[in-house]
C-alpha cells in the first residue's frame, strides 16, 4: 500500500514537471527572441545618439509620440508592469498583445533621444505580453494562466540582465511583500534559463563587472570570528543610506507623476515639459553622462556603472543627478525601465560611501548597485541572488545584509504599485498593511486638495 502510494505521488509530480516544462520552454524562447531584438536595438539606438548628441533636443517631441501612441493603441498596456501585476492577482482583461511592440518601440524611442530608463521594465512587458499570448492559444485555465504570466516575468528578467536565477526568484518576489509564490517555481527557473540562453544562442551579450580582492581587516575579534567586524560595519552604515535613496527614488517617481497629472490639464504637455527639464538639466550640467542607461560611455572618462566600481569613477552627486533625470523622466511618462538606473544610482552611490567610509571601492559598489535595488522593488533575497551570480559567492553574506537592510529602511515604498504587502516589515505597524495603490490614491487625493485650495486662493 506504502509503496502504491510513494509510486503514485512521484509519477503526479514527474507528470506535473513535464507538464510545466513542454508548456514554459517554448513560451521562453519566444520572450528571449523578441528580448535578443530589443537588446540589438537598443545598443544601435545609444550608438546612434552618442554619434548624434544633438538628437537630445527632440526628446520633448519624442515624448508626444510615445504618449499619442498609447493613447491611440495602448488602452490598459499603458500601466505596464503593473497591469501584469493586477492579472496575477485578480485575472480580468488580460494583458494586451500591444504591450510587447509598444513598450519595445518606446523604450527604444526614449534611449534614442537621451531619457534615463532601463530596460528590465520593458523585459518584464513582453513577458508578460507573450506569455498572456500563449496562455490563450494553449486554453489555460485562470490559476495556470497566473503561474504562466509569472514565468513570463522570469524568462524576462533573466533574459534582459543574464541572471537567470535572480529572474526566477525577483518573479515570485516582487508579486507580494512578505511571500514567495513557489505554486510557480518549477516554471519560473526553466522560464528564466531558456529566456537566457535563447539570448546568448543570438549572439547577445551582458556586460560583467568585477569585485578586486579585498583585504582582511584585523580587530580584537579576528582571532574568533572569520569576518572583519569593522567592515560589516561599515556596510550596515551604507546600505541603511541605500534603502533610504530607494526610498526617495519611488516616492519621487510616484510624486512627479501625480504632481504633473495634478497640474496640467492637458496630458500630452506632460512629456513634452519633462523632455524640456532634461535638456535643461544637461545644459546646465555640461556634459551628458546622466542620459540613457548609464551603462556605455558617451565619451572618455564619462561616469558610468563600470567606472564607478573604480577609484574615483564617480562624482560626490552622481547618484543624486541620475535619481533626478530618471524620476523626471519616468514621472513624465517616458517608457522603459527602472532598474538599471538604479544599479547606476547604487553604484555611484556606494563609490562616493567607499571614499566617506574608508571602505574597498569595488565592493561598496556591487553593494549600491544591488542594495538600492532591493529596496526599490522589495525583492531582497532576488537581489542576494544578484550579487552572487554577477559578482560571485566570496562576498554572500555582505550582499544579504546590505540587500536585507536596505529593504527594511526603504520604508512601505516601492516602485510597483501594484505590488502587495501580505506581511508588514515590521508586524507591529498597522499602517504598512495597505497596498502601495492605495498609499498612492492617497497621494493622489492630497495633491487635488492642495490644487483646489490653490485656485481658490488665487481667486480670492
Amino acid at each position: 500500500m506504502k509503496k502504491k502510494a510513494f509510486n503514485s505521488t512521484h509519477f503526479t509530480i514527474l507528470k506535473h514537471l513535464v507538464r510545466w516544462t513542454l508548456i514554459t520552454v517554448p513560451i521562453a524562447a519566444a520572450i528571449g527572441c523578441v528580448v535578443a531584438l530589443f537588446l540589438w536595438l537598443l545598443n544601435l539606438a545609444i550608438d546612434y545618439r552618442f554619434a548624434h548628441p544633438e538628437i537630445i533636443y527632440f526628446l520633448p517631441i519624442a515624448g508626444i509620440a510615445i504618449y499619442f501612441a498609447y493613447k491611440l493603441w495602448g488602452t490598459t498596456a499603458i500601466k505596464g508592469n503593473n497591469l501584469i501585476m493586477d492579472e496575477i492577482h485578480n485575472p480580468g482583461g488580460g494583458v494586451p498583445k500591444s504591450m510587447t511592440p509598444l513598450i519595445l518601440i518606446s523604450t527604444v524611442v526614449t534611449q534614442l533621444f537621451g531619457g534615463s530608463v532601463g530596460r528590465e521594465g520593458t523585459a518584464v512587458q513582453i513577458g508578460g505580453s507573450i506569455a498572456q499570448m500563449f496562455s490563450k492559444w494553449f486554453r489555460l485555465n485562470a490559476d495556470d494562466t497566473r503561474v504562466i504570466l509569472t514565468a513570463g516575468i522570469a524568462a524576462g528578467f533573466g533574459a534582459v540582465f543574464g541572471t537567470p536565477l535572480t529572474g526566477a526568484i525577483f518573479a515570485m518576489e516582487v508579486l507580494t511583500i512578505g511571500r514567495i509564490q513557489y505554486t510557480a517555481l518549477v516554471p519560473c527557473l526553466v522560464a528564466a534559463i531558456v529566456g537566457d540562453i535563447t539570448v546568448l544562442a543570438w549572439g547577445v551579450h551582458h556586460e560583467t563587472y568585477h569585485i578586486a580582492i579585498v583585504p582582511i581587516g584585523h580587530n580584537i575579534l579576528s582571532n574568533y570570528l572569520p569576518l572583519d567586524i569593522l567592515l560589516l560595519s561599515k556596510v550596515i552604515v551604507a546600505s541603511i543610506i541605500f534603502g533610504l535613496t530607494s526610498y526617495l527614488f519611488a516616492e519621487a517617481v510616484h510624486g512627479i507623476k501625480t504632481g504633473f497629472n495634478s497640474l496640467i490639464a492637458k496630458k500630452w504637455l506632460i512629456p513634452f515639459i519633462g523632455g524640456l527639464i532634461v535638456i535643461g538639466l544637461t545644459i546646465i550640467i555640461g556634459k551628458p553622462d546622466y542620459l540613457g542607461l548609464g551603462v556605455k560611455p558617451p565619451h572618455p572618462g564619462a561616469i558610468t556603472i563600470s567606472s564607478a566600481f573604480n577609484a574615483g569613477g564617480a562624482d560626490t552627486w552622481s547618484w543624486l543627478w541620475k535619481t533626478i533625470y530618471t524620476t523626471i523622466t519616468l514621472g513624465t511618462g517616458f517608457k522603459g525601465g527602472e532598474v538599471t538606473p538604479l544599479f547606476y544610482i547604487g553604484s555611484t552611490l556606494g563609490n562616493t560611501l567607499s571614499t566617506v567610509l574608508n571602505a574597498p571601492v569595488s565592493l561598496f559598489a556591487a553593494l549600491g548597485f544591488i542594495a538600492v535595488f532591493a529596496g526599490a522593488t522589495n525583492t531582497p533575497l532576488a537581489c542576494t541572488i544578484m550579487g552572487i551570480e554577477l559578482f560571485g559567492s566570496e562576498y554572500a553574506l555582505f550582499f544579504a545584509v546590505a540587500c536585507f537592510t536596505a529593504y527594511f529602511f526603504s520604508g512601505n515604498s516601492g516602485i510597483y504599485s501594484s505590488q502587495r504587502i501580505a506581511v508588514p516589515k515590521i508586524l507591529d505597524d498597522e499602517p504598512a498593511l495597505e497596498t502601495i495603490a492605495e498609499a498612492e490614491n492617497k497621494r493622489q487625493r492630497y495633491m487635488r486638495r492642495k490644487l483646489i485650495k490653490y485656485k481658490i486662493d488665487r481667486k480670492k
